[in-house]
């Protein structure tokens, strides 16, 4: 089963890790996921940012 990867530095999906880790997020099972990993990464920051307020 292949894993999907966000790459920060091209802003490209890598399917399997192509990489050097420290240009990645993931792993994410489907491309589509990976594709939102931003999105995701904002939306944790936000919630940890809550967490950190009360």
């Amino acid at each position: 089963m292949a894993e999907f990867w966000y790459n920060v530095q091209t802003h490209e999906i890598e399917e399997d890790a192509q990489s050097d880790w420290r240009k990645l997020i993931g792993p994410y099972p489907t491309r589509a996921e990976a594709e939102r990993a931003l999105e995701k990464v904002a939306q944790r920051n936000q919630a940890w940012d809550a967490e950190d307020e009360q």
